[in-house]
């Protein structure tokens, strides 16, 4: 029971964190690797897949009752995110993705920057694309970013983010909203790979699923109600954990 109370209550908060800007993995992976220390890393990763994929489905749902989805942006972009992400899974265990774990810290401190000097950054919602071209680069987009989350991961949400909102003209709610269902396709991917593979705990994850659920729907409202500012703050707060985490990984673990 002090397992389950413990892993219901990081999925909470890695649900309500994820809604808003991405990161949630920050808090479940740490949590299921502290409670199981000698579980398959594989098993682990792939039950955090099954915990987090709903969450971010009822946020997506959420946002998509709230504010205005550009589907002609999403849906193109999951697509791509969808295939792509099979093929950064099957690359990976060809070519091991170290030179990009100690290339990420750096990639997400000029992120960080960017967004930090630019105070108006993703504040005006003025889309910048239509038509073809505006499929042709969300699907493009959302390919390379879900070729990234098959073969590396961190931080995934929240660089779909800041290229939706540095590339697309999108404001941080509404690129925010995007990403949750691009991720949802991506994190599909990834669980069906781990689930058919037989590396996905049920019953834990269902039930940190439904906790996800519950956090998820916290975190989509209070950045609905929020606004823009209230995500680019937590945006900042996240990136600047993420450069952190990443920077002990690759350089210190």
């Amino acid at each position: 029971m002090t397992e389950y109370l413990i892993l219901s209550s990081a999925a909470f908060f890695a649900g309500l964190i994820d809604a808003v800007v991405g990161g949630g993995g920050l808090i479940n992976v740490p949590a299921l690797f502290s409670i199981y220390p000698v579980g398959i890393p594989a098993t682990l990763l792939g039950t955090n897949k099954l915990a987090g994929i709903w969450g971010t489905a009822a946020a997506a749902v959420n946002y998509a009752r709230a504010v205005s989805v550009r589907w002609s942006m999403a849906l193109p972009a999951s697509v791509g995110a969808l295939c792509f992400s099979f093929i950064g899974a099957y690359t990976v265990t060809h070519i091991p993705p170290g030179f990009l774990r100690k290339c990420l810290p750096l990639i997400l401190l000029a992120v960080a920057i960017y967004t930090f000097r630019r105070k108006n950054f993703g504040q005006d919602h003025i889309p910048r694309y239509s038509g073809y071209t505006e499929f042709a680069l969300s699907f493009l987009a959302g390919a390379g970013i879900g070729f990234y989350d098959g073969f590396f991961g961190p931080g995934t949400g929240s660089f779909l983010i800041f290229i939706f909102v540095r590339f697309f003209g999108l404001d941080f709610l509404r690129a925010s909203a995007i990403s949750k269902i691009v991720n949802v396709a991506c994190n599909a991917a990834a669980l069906c790979l781990f689930g058919f593979g037989g590396h996905v705990m049920w019953r834990i994850g269902c039930t940190m699923a439904v906790f996800g659920v519950l956090g998820s729907l916290v975190g989509s409202r209070l950045a609905i109600q929020k606004g823009s500012v209230f995500v680019r703050q937590l945006f900042l707060a996240v990136v600047s954990i993420l450069i952190v985490k990443t920077s002990y990984d690759a350089f210190f673990h």
